[in-house]
């Protein structure tokens, strides 16, 4: 069978062209896997309840009552601001530990919680609640921020 020309292009030459996009498209996706769901992420984690919080100057407030999601010692909480995002969990009656929401790996915004562990979503980090690493690809801790809670009202600075 002839080829056949289209635009001063052959069947074969298309066919080619076609065969090689694919190859690439493939090994691009491949590429792409290891950021945000690949063979390394893990699946059976919980995501964390958010909270929305005010944030100026490199503060922010927010108010804890019995309806939310850091009312009882022992949870842990995503604290969503326009500056940033922070993990929070409450430690104690009247402590709170507040870390970064952003993974020292590739910088993915970390999402879980597993049996008091913090669990990024892209490579499956696994962070203590003082933000220590406890299983890699993180090499270093998760920020720590100064925490003051007083009359329901948490504040985070830095």
């Amino acid at each position: 069978m002839k080829d056949i020309e289209c635009i001063g292009q052959t069947r074969r030459s298309f066919c080619t062209q076609a065969a090689t996009l694919a190859l690439l498209g493939g090994t691009a996706a491949l590429a792409f896997s290891g950021c945000g769901g690949g063979p390394t992420s893990p699946s059976d984690v919980s995501s964390l309840p958010s909270v929305n919080a005010a944030r100026t100057g490199g503060v922010t407030t927010f108010a804890i009552d019995v309806g939310s999601p850091l009312a009882a010692v022992g949870s842990a909480a995503r604290v969503v601001t326009s500056g940033g995002n922070f993990l929070v969990a409450r430690t104690g009656q009247e402590a709170f530990v507040a870390l970064a929401a952003i993974c020292t790996h590739e910088t993915c915004a970390i999402t879980g919680f597993s049996n008091q562990t913090y669990v990024c979503p892209c490579h499956g980090s696994t962070f203590d609640l003082n933000g220590r690493v406890l299983g890699g690809p993180a090499p270093t801790a998760l920020r720590q921020y100064a925490t003051q809670f007083t009359g329901g009202v948490l504040t985070i600075t830095g």
